[in-house]
């Protein structure tokens, strides 16, 4: 069960990281394909699969926020991501707001994948 998990969970973070590139993209373009249906609805399915396998990996690996300290930053970096995410999007006033909180997104995601491969909060600078 655990290979099945983290394989969805890999695939889904990659398709995830993908759409909001895209998204990004378009979003610096000022592309009405932004608001397009499939670009409104499958981000949202896929970061629910994400965060589904996330949690079921969690549950496997008995792995508890606030006591394994590489799990609680990959969290905190995770709320960040989607916070700063949501005003490159769709929050941020102007156009420059937008692509610095895009940037920075993508520099959390990859902290985040850093934490994720090292099991270590110090992400890609860790030993």
């Amino acid at each position: 069960m655990y290979i099945v998990l983290k394989q969805i969970h890999l695939a889904a973070a990659i398709g995830s990281l993908s759409l909001f590139v895209l998204r990004g993209l378009l979003m610096l373009a000022d592309s009405p394909a932004l608001r397009g249906k499939t670009l409104r609805i499958l981000p949202h399915v896929v970061d629910t699969l994400l965060l589904l396998a996330g949690v079921g990996l969690a549950y496997l690996l008995r792995q508890v926020p606030g006591v394994s300290l590489w799990f609680t930053a990959k969290l905190v970096a995770l709320l960040l991501y989607i916070v700063l995410g949501s005003v490159a999007l769709k929050r941020g006033r102007s156009k420059g707001t937008r692509a610095f909180a895009f940037v920075a997104a993508l520099a959390v995601f990859a902290y985040i994948v850093g934490v994720a491969i090292h099991k270590n909060p110090w992400s890609w600078f860790s030993a």
